[in-house]
């Protein structure tokens, strides 16, 4: 069987297990003794094992097993969780993310046997000072089990299909079935016969677990679950699942899987051993859980509470068919401008047709707002690594640093989600190296808390999605910038002298310019910052920063919600049609040429209040001005930021919804123009991006 149709799938959901995972060992590092989060990292390690197994990458599966062996241990309390545990699982989590980004590059998981991690993890396992316990465990039992675990139970008809009738039962498993009859739920054993055809025996294993793990809680299989994935069985298997469905669900859920040949099952009997002390156990149980209740949200409730949600109501869907669809909602909004435009310049336009206008253009921007919504995913996804890296960066640095995030859920085109983690992966490391005082004593003279504190903001503005990374650290030294740049020739001390405290700190986003004293794998070789203003200005974004010495700083990204289709303002200038983005513009304002003053050589208005600079873009882009020179000048307010400019055009011609068309590499050196569009009558017009002349 070839599992390769299956690659995109393993990988996808392998990156949702390994960000489950470090979220949930991040989790348990705050809180070890808290059993919901031990199990939730069982089962995803679990689930990870198998698919591994599944497709073939045994050293991933391999290391995962033991990481599993690691947890199972954990879950039944002979080992307690510590920080050396916590570091080993990262280490190889970084291990499995090392595999995964093998498997995406060339599908095959590379040499690396990762011995020296394999081995940490086993030395946890063979160190555990409570192995006499699992021993007692194995040998104890069997006395009062007699009649369960020695004897096989046929059933009356002497169904040899039963075999998992003959499954042998610990004390612990025994109780735990006894615990959840009382609590209304069924024991439910199953033999599971897979074809003799069948190739890939241990997928289909695989994938009869995984069903089962949805219906219940599978507490014993024979043969191991290690041995199965292994594939060291023949042609059957038989596990005992604890869940609220019936035998006749179990059943069908195993023989909904292919290459299954038949499933035997039925209700298991506990035996009286157990309905004899499931109350005391009970007790016991509630007893024990009393205090850590709090901690670990009652542990004691998880087997009722094992519900799953809905399925199917989710589909993957590969982001170039979303493409695709994009691209065919584009051609039909230009078709749409050149329905309007043809209308409009024949001046056939009547009552009928221009209702008939409407209504397709109400269909068109629907259908534009429902595309965009399939394409929308939540920044979660990117933001989500960041904690595990603020606590490497932390042990690493010797900084106590705290990182707070808010406006996870906010959504951003696939596309640009998918760009936008290595931009804020450099701010935040800027701010844990640079940002944070290494001296403890200088923050507590500052007045400020003797831990760092980071934050990662989200939140949508108008049509655009604002991510803020602030920090309480150092700030930026404006005379530290100055000099730096003045000794790497990139300003003269003249230059240095006429430019603003703003503008000095913006040389920070020149290329190798950096004012760290030492290289280090961190920072300090000037990469950062250059990265993430390239990275954001071509995804037709812009990045600012904010500093106060000894306070902190602020960096302020500015993303647009989509690249594709925009709402803009139609203008014409030197005989051209100009198209500027909705989303930029503030007002437009009829201004008359007395009420220009000149301020250093710069053309100025005063507007309620504010200052404003005129950019005259027929100066910009080099061409004739149509427009009187005595006639009111019409100017356009646009914003970035907190900053304002005034642009001043020759003729407005109304606002239209466009479709975006890269220019390529015809236009790379100008970033005045971020792009091009078809209008209606097929004309082509340059989109201005205010963003680049403020």
């Amino acid at each position: 069987m070839d599992v390769s149709q299956y690659l995109e799938i393993f990988i996808d959901e392998t990156k949702e297990h390994l960000q489950n995972l470090n979220t949930q060992i991040l989790d348990l590092e705050q809180s070890p003794d808290d059993m919901d989060t031990v199990n939730e990292i069982f089962r995803a390690a679990h689930s990870l094992k198998g698919m591994a197994g599944t497709m073939g990458y045994k050293r991933m599966q391999t290391l995962t097993h033991d990481m599993e062996n690691v947890f199972s241990k954990v879950r039944d309390g002979a080992l307690k969780v510590n920080s050396s545990i916590i570091d080993t699982i990262f280490q190889c989590l970084d291990a499995l993310e090392e595999y995964l980004d093998n498997i995406q590059s060339s599908a095959d998981e590379g040499t690396n046997d990762n011995e020296n991690i394999i081995k940490a993890l086993n030395g946890f396992l063979n160190g555990e000072s409570a192995e006499p316990k699992a021993e007692e465990k194995k040998t104890e039992p069997q006395a009062p089990n007699t009649e369960n675990a020695e004897t096989p139970v046929m059933s009356a008809d002497g169904n040899p299909d039963d075999k998992w009738k003959s499954i042998k039962f610990s004390e612990e498993q025994l109780h735990v079935m006894g615990t959840a009859k009382g609590k209304g739920l069924n024991v439910v054993g199953v033999t599971v016969f897979v074809q003799e055809s069948c190739i890939l025996k241990a997928a289909r294993a695989f994938l009869v677990f995984k069903t089962l793990e949805e219906l219940g809680e599978v507490i014993i299989s024979v043969p191991s679950a290690q041995d199965i994935e292994d594939e060291r069985f023949e042609l059957d298997f038989s596990m005992i699942i604890i869940t609220e469905k019936t035998v006749d669900d179990v059943i069908k859920a195993c023989k909904g899987v292919s290459e299954i040949a038949k499933v035997s099952g039925g209700a298991v009997d506990v035996p009286a051993i157990a309905e004899e002390e499931k109350e005391s156990e009970t007790e016991l149980q509630v007893s024990e859980n009393k205090a850590p209740q709090a901690d670990n949200g009652g542990n004691t409730k998880a087997p009722a509470e094992k519900k799953k949600p809905v399925v199917n109501r989710t589909v993957r869907v590969d982001i170039e068919k979303l493409d695709v669809l994009m691209n065919l909602v584009s051609e039909l909004i230009i078709a749409k401008n050149s329905l309007v435009s043809a209308a409009t310049s024949t001046g056939s336009a009547t009552n009928e047709i221009n209702e008939h206008i409407e209504y397709l253009e109400n269909v068109t921007t629907n259908l534009h707002e429902s595309v965009m919504k399939v394409r929308m995913v939540p920044i979660e996804s990117v933001v989500n690594k960041f904690p595990r890296m603020i606590r490497d960066l932390q042990k690493k640095l010797g900084k106590k640093m705290e990182l707070y995030m808010s406006g996870e859920e906010t959504e951003l085109d696939r596309t640009v989600v998918d760009e936008i983690g290595d931009p804020i992966m450099h701010l935040l490391r800027n701010s844990a190296d640079h940002g944070i005082e290494s001296d403890v004593n200088l923050r507590i003279q500052r007045g400020k808390p003797e831990a760092g504190s980071i934050y990662l903001d989200a939140y949508q503005d108008g049509n655009n999605v604002v991510i803020e990374v602030k920090d309480d650290g150092n700030g930026i030294d404006v005379n530290a910038v100055r000099n730096k740049a003045i000794e790497r020739g990139t300003i003269t001390s003249e230059q240095a002298d006429s430019m603003t405290d703003q503008e000095i700190i913006n040389l920070l986003f020149l290329p190798s310019f950096s004012t760290a004293k030492v290289v280090s794998d961190i920072s300090g070789r000037g990469v950062g910052l250059d990265v993430v203003k390239s990275k954001i200005e071509s995804l037709s974004g812009e990045v600012e920063v904010k500093s106060t010495l000894g306070v902190g700083s602020t960096w302020t990204i500015r993303l647009p919600l989509t690249l594709a289709i925009i709402q803009t303002l139609m203008v014409i200038v030197g005989g051209e049609k100009y198209a500027i983005p909705l989303s930029n513009i503030q007002t437009i304002e009829s201004i008359r040429p007395d009420e220009v003053s000149t301020v250093q050589t710069k053309e100025v208005i005063t507007l309620r209040g504010n200052i404003i600079p005129l950019i005259r873009l027929n100066e910009v882009l080099g061409c004739e001005s149509t427009k009187d020179p005595n006639e009111e000048l019409v100017v356009v307010i646009v914003k970035k930021g907190d900053k304002m400019a005034g642009l001043v055009i020759d003729t407005l011609t109304g606002q239209q919804e466009i479709v975006i068309k890269s220019l390529g590499k015809y236009i790379n050196k100008s970033k005045l123009i971020s792009g091009a569009t078809i209008l209606g009558n097929g004309e082509v017009a340059l989109i201005i991006d205010p963003n680049a002349l403020i």
